[in-house]
């Protein structure tokens, strides 16, 4: 099966206290072009992450991007006990100069001290890179699988519009090929006419010389090479397509040749409904190599 150069995915996940997204998408290429956008104070992430696009991808524009956002509440509270005892000296201090001054003052709780400023605090985590990495890693094999499935899916549907165009063309080469046989006896009585009118009308030529020339002539009105190049085109670019993989820098190839036997055919043409077979070649080729640009 061919594959599409173009397709999308995206995908979430999380591993405490990260988050992530994933998005990869990809267009049309001469080559493979690997463009990624991920944090790079996650050791060894990126030359993995072009390893498998290597292994999954043979060409094509491809982008990568991952953002991680870090979740700075999941650290849970501790004690900062230094700043507890210097809350709880300052509080006798004060309670025992009331004292001293007859004033009578409320029991301290608990709940009153917590709340003073720099007795609970957040709890610094420390990150664990390589597990990051590891489960990064893993994650993104999943959605390089659905990457690849919309792009199968897409060369899916490339390849039935691919084979109805070279049945097109076949049909239009069949017609061609016909049109070439019946017309065969009409051009040898034309060029024994023209023969003979020039022989009537023409002192001192050599006749030899002139058959020769019309023979010429005819040798280089003769399509059958043409139609034979063009059968052997389709069945090669059928077998491409059955072949699968990444098959487009062939079948550019095969574009390129179906075009070159389909422009000699009208210039030999020599025949308004010849030619006109000929131009109607032309449109389809055309049409094919333009799907053929998004084959992998």
């Amino acid at each position: 099966m061919i594959r599409s150069m173009t397709g999308f995915a995206s995908g979430n996940g999380a591993l405490a206290p990260h988050s992530w997204g994933w998005e990869v998408r990809s267009v049309n290429g001469k080559g493979l072009d690997l463009r990624l956008r991920v944090p790079d104070w996650v050791d060894g992430l990126e030359a993995g992450l072009r390893k498998q696009l290597g292994d999954a991808v043979a060409r094509g524009n491809v982008t990568c991007n991952l953002r991680i956002a870090r979740d700075e509440n999941t650290g849970g509270l501790t004690v900062n006990a230094a700043q507890l005892d210097t809350v709880l000296d300052a509080l006798h201090q004060i309670e025992a100069r009331a004292m001293d001054a007859g004033v009578s003052l409320a029991p301290s709780k608990a709940t009153d001290i917590v709340t003073m400023r720099g007795v609970l605090e957040q709890a610094n985590t420390v990150d664990d890179v390589a597990t990051l990495a590891k489960t990064l890693l893993a994650e993104f094999a999943a959605v390089l699988a659905d990457f690849n499935a919309m792009r199968a899916s897409e060369g899916a549907a490339l390849e039935i519009v691919l084979q109805a165009q070279l049945a097109e063309v076949e049909t239009l080469t069949t017609q061609a090929a016909a049109m070439a046989q019946d017309r065969k006896a009409e051009m040898a009585q034309t060029l024994q006419r023209n023969l003979a009118r020039v022989l009537e009308n023409s002192d001192g030529v050599d006749a030899d010389r002139l058959a020769q020339e019309l023979a010429l002539i005819a040798v280089k009105s003769d399509v059958t090479e043409e139609i034979d190049r063009l059968h052997a085109h389709i069945g090669a670019a059928r077998e491409l397509l059955v072949q699968g993989g990444p098959v487009g820098r062939k079948l550019d190839f095969l574009m390129q040749e179906f075009n070159r036997e389909a422009n000699t055919l009208c210039s030999k043409a020599q025949n308004s409904a010849l030619t006109r077979v000929g131009l109607a070649l032309k449109a389809v080729i055309d049409q094919m190599r333009e799907q053929v640009q998004n084959v992998e």
